[in-house]
């Protein structure tokens, strides 16, 4: 979620704005917004236009300000729909008046609140900067695929994707296979660097089945001691692996479930994430 403003004190009023850039950020945007808080948006309304053929209807884009008196959210639709009173009177819509406004990813909104207390505060800084609360990394990995998650206190993002086309290990194939599987291995470990930022993660757990992901522990090891990989080195340690049906996101969950991994994490705020996701 991208921070345009904010103008607020702690256990105080104030207001944000935002835009909403993905799915994900949506849910934080419905556990912001409470009964009585103020938003302002863009929405759309019909309204009746005569013309020389008759009365005719067309979309008019208007600015509101709510006041919120009721939140829906539809996860599937990424998109929220708030109920409220107008507090902004216009042509189209009279003060006071009930409306509806729907908050969308990419469409920029503003929130204001009587009281940001400490959790709407942290919840806001998680939204705009994830990574900060982030304290897990996952990276499930198979031949040819890798996802690499960062699993916070409220959310699990995807920070990348690693895909290759590997030749089959058969014949004279062998070492085209081989080849290809280094490159693969190499690029997982770029992201691995880029991504995971060892003062904010705890534990990077490697997924997947098969061999793939002992064959990769091994070589990133390797390398981050060829290469002086000063942050993978000295976290060895907080580096382990788990078996995983595959190497897609939804098998994360089977992961984290893991008594194994369980007990290695439950120092981390992702373990609260981990209990949302076994509740779902």
């Amino acid at each position: 979620m991208k921070l345009i403003h904010q103008s607020y004190v702690r256990n105080g009023a104030g207001e944000v704005k935002v835009v909403p850039e993905e799915a994900e950020d949506m849910w934080h945007v419905f556990n912001l917004v409470r009964d009585g808080d103020r938003v302002t948006g863009t929405t759309f309304r019909k309204v009746a236009k005569e013309s020389g053929t008759g009365a005719e209807s067309e979309r008019v884009k208007i600015r509101l300000t709510l006041q919120v008196e009721g939140v829906e959210f539809d996860p599937e639709g990424s998109s929220i729909r708030l109920k409220g009173r107008n507090l902004t009177e216009c042509e189209h819509i009279k003060l006071g008046a009930y409306h509806t406004l729907e908050l969308e990813p990419q469409r920029a909104f503003s929130l204001a609140k009587a009281c940001w207390d400490s959790l709407d505060i942290e919840r806001l800084r998680s939204a705009c900067d994830p990574q900060a609360s982030a304290d897990l990394a996952a990276l499930l990995i198979t031949e040819g695929l890798a996802h690499l998650c960062l699993v916070g206190s409220s959310t699990t993002l995807v920070r990348a994707k690693v895909e290759a086309n590997l030749p089959r290990k058969r014949g004279a194939a062998v070492a085209g296979y081989d080849k290809a599987w280094e490159k693969f291995m190499d690029q997982v470990l770029g992201a691995v660097v880029r991504h995971v930022d060892w003062s904010v993660v705890k534990c990077l757990v490697i997924a997947g089945p098969g061999f793939a992901k002992d064959t990769f522990k091994a070589y990133l090891e390797a390398e981050a001691v060829r290469r002086d990989v000063r942050p993978l080195v000295e976290n060895k340690a907080s580096i382990i692996t788990a078996q995983a049906s595959s190497a897609y996101k939804h098998s994360l969950k089977e992961v984290l479930a893991l008594p194994a991994i369980a007990g290695k994490i439950k120092d981390t705020k992702a373990a609260r994430e981990v209990a949302a996701l076994q509740e779902f």
